[in-house]
């Protein structure tokens, strides 16, 4: 599944499928239909949807009617009706959102934009004035729920903010948003907290513009008789809610995420915390006064990340967390402003798992029916394949709770599939008063009489995790495949992810390589102790800060017989200056490399190269502009010089992740033979 959303009655559930948009009533999944996305003889599939408030319509975007492949957005009645085609986009569109009273759909857009506007996305190649020419800017833009033919755009947002996540106020008059100054993949680590009036009259009834507080269904009068868009920016100057930058206390140059208006229109919450990637969102549950002032931490010293928000009512807000190995989803009531500096009362989980969830692929995110009764969301785990799952939430939960799990699974469109791969386990362990979580995966026909060997797959971020995923991996390198293949895998939770509080999470600042290595090091004792692992063949292996975790391990231990360094940084000081994200390095390192160079220096991997001895490959995309291919050059030039076995691949076209299935396919087999020589599995 890509996506799946419950009705805001929660009478329905769609979900996409392979492109295709279905509907099932909630209480007989059994009996889905697929929903009519393009004319008779016609082929179209949707990549995103969102329900209208009266839970009678579907918008989604699609690429049909564009030989191109442009998406636009369309919206279906759900009946055997063609969906009408609302826009005619040239440009990058996502996250439609209605307004709460029906009347309008927003959405995030990029005009003439030539990639995704994210930086995982290849870069487009440097040509003209750098920093000036082909910036691309991503805005809210918004068009009538019901016009009989594409309408013009209105701007919400200004041109000059890259908007990254927005909300909508409950009257429907405004919106928040997240956003900085262009170039936005850049720029994200210093965002602002905003809001703007819209102005927006999206149609007229009766010559006059209904009462933004008001539905459709509830505006007396005729029918839609025209829509007053213009095309242009209907905002005021916006206004600065939040700017962590000039804030004190725990929040000060961190990063923030999902503004949620409260149902009273007084405030926004939001997450707040480290983060080092966009989109991977963890940490403290905010709230700012909507008119701006002073924010509140919700969750100080919470021992887990928040990755997801809801307001419940004024007064609760529920959260999607991750707490060690277990997602689960809690109710927090929000102290009023008489009780700030209390701390808040968090309710018994409506569920807890060791698997991960969420509302579409890698994204922890839950759909939630209007009234917060009900949630749906996709869930699997290293054990059990991906299923649609509903919860139910009691307005007052029992505690202790009579069933901590209270889940439904509403699909069975995996069942009797078994993993390929060996058992699962949840290991913790101690390092430096740290509590650590990982998984590791057993070799698949696990012995207990044989000996075996041991990869280490550390994630990306650092700010991230590994959970218990259906077919999950250490970004290009798939720990899955691995097990299959004969090995253990350990995929440890070092200082700096998220699951185990704020404070875990910011553990790592001015220290990558040394306490985070140390937690992975005492991962591995702990595997040691328990398992059947030959100490003389273990082997380490990561993606983006896991690529960089493989390349400096190897220049601080020879415990490690074999490296997979994907995307990797090997000189965090000639990095600052060659990569398209460098507002990111600012909240780990504490000042630019120009400020203090020895702090960088000091986690750099070709400053300690000549006690390198292990065999490594390398690999990276030749457009990657996260963790640019140079920094992958200079490891391998100087493993080449001190004769280390060294191989290393250059992909064509490809950013930080890949794209080109080809080119994944033949990455991780380079790393299958890689392993093969040199950390060979039982015969």
């Amino acid at each position: 599944m890509a996506q799946v959303a419950v009705s805001p009655d929660g009478k329905r559930v769609a979900w996409l499928q392979y492109g295709q948009l279905r509907l099932a009533q909630l209480d007989d999944f059994a009996h889905s239909r697929p929903v009519i996305l393009s004319p008779p003889g016609q082929t179209c599939t949707a990549s995103e949807f969102v329900w209208s408030p009266d839970s009678a319509s579907i918008a989604f975007l699609s690429g049909c009617d564009d030989s191109g492949g442009q998406s636009n957005l369309f919206l279906s009645h759900l009946d055997a009706a063609v969906p009408l085609r609302l826009t005619d986009l040239h440009g990058y569109a996502s996250a439609p959102a209605y307004s709460p009273n029906g009347h309008v759909i927003a959405f995030l857009y990029v005009p003439g934009a030539t990639r995704p506007p994210n930086s995982l996305a290849a870069e487009t190649p440097p040509s003209g004035v750098i920093g000036q020419d082909h910036i691309e800017v991503q805005r809210v833009a918004a068009v009538p729920a019901e016009v009989p033919q594409p309408a013009a755009l209105t701007f919400l947002t200004p041109p000059d903010l890259h908007v990254f996540e927005f909300d909508w106020s409950p009257d429907s008059s405004s919106v928040a948003y997240i956003a900085a100054d262009p170039p936005g993949e850049n720029n994200w680590w210093v965002a602002k907290l905003y809001a703007s009036q819209t102005h927006f009259c999206p149609l007229t009834i009766n010559g006059n513009c209904p009462d933004p507080s008001l539905s459709l269904s509830k505006v007396p009068g005729a029918p839609i008789l025209a829509h007053s868009g213009t095309g242009e920016t209907t905002t005021d100057k916006p206004t600065v809610i939040l700017s962590p930058a000039d804030v004190a206390g725990p929040l000060h140059g961190l990063q923030i995420a999902q503004p949620r208006w409260s149902p009273d229109g007084k405030s926004i919450a939001f997450i707040g915390g480290l983060m080092s990637d966009q989109g991977l969102t963890g940490g403290d549950v905010w709230m700012v006064p909507a008119a701006g002032g002073a924010p509140i931490d919700l969750t100080p010293d919470r021992p887990a990340s928040a990755q997801w928000i809801a307001w419940d009512s004024s007064d609760a807000i529920f959260i999607s967390e991750l707490a060690g190995s277990d997602s689960r989803l809690v109710r927090l009531q929000v102290p009023t402003r008489s009780e700030t500096g209390s701390p808040a009362t968090v309710d018994p989980p409506v569920f807890s798992v060791p698997a991960s969830v969420g509302a579409s692929t890698f994204d922890p995110a839950l759909s939630a029916s209007a009234d917060r009764s009900i949630f749906v969301f996709e869930s699997s785990s290293f054990d059990t394949p991906p299923e649609i799952f509903a919860a139910r939430a009691q307005t007052v939960p029992p505690s202790p709770p009579a069933n901590a799990q209270q889940l439904i699974q509403l699909s069975q469109f995996n069942q009797g599939l078994k993993p390929s791969w060996g058992q699962a386990v949840s290991l913790s362990w101690k390092n430096d008063n740290f509590n650590i979580q990982g998984w590791l995966l057993l070799p698949e026909n696990y012995d207990p009489a044989k000996k075996y060997p041991l990869l280490v797959a550390v994630h990306g971020g650092p700010a991230s995790s590994v959970t218990s995923r259906w077919e999950g991996g250490a970004g290009g390198f798939s720990s899955t495949v691995f097990s299959a293949l004969g090995y253990f895998v350990l995929m440890p939770n070092p200082r700096g992810s998220y699951g185990e509080g704020e404070t875990f999470t910011e553990a790592n600042r001015k220290d990558f390589g040394y306490g985070d290595l140390r937690d992975i090091l005492a991962g591995v004792d702990t595997v040691l102790a328990r398992y059947p692992v030959d100490p003389n063949r273990v082997g380490i292996a990561g993606w983006s800060y896991g690529g960089f975790m493989s390349m400096f391990a190897i220049t601080q231990t020879h415990r490690f017989h074999a490296a997979l360094a994907g995307a990797g940084i090997s000189d965090w000081l000639s990095y600052y200056g060659e990569n398209s994200i460098d507002q990111w390095m600012i909240p780990y390192f504490g000042a630019s490399v120009y400020d203090d160079p020895q702090v960088y220096a000091r986690s750099s991997a070709i400053d300690f190269i000549k006690n390198a001895s292990t065999p490594t490959l390398v690999v990276v995309g030749d457009r990657d502009g996260e963790c640019p291919a140079p920094q992958s050059f200079e490891f391998w030039h100087a493993l080449r010089d001190l004769q280390v076995p060294v191989q290393f691949v250059v992909y064509p076209n490809e950013g930080h992740g890949f794209s080109d299935p080809a080119h994944r396919r033949d990455s991780l087999e380079r790393a299958a033979n890689w392993l093969a020589k040199y950390l060979p599995p039982n015969p």
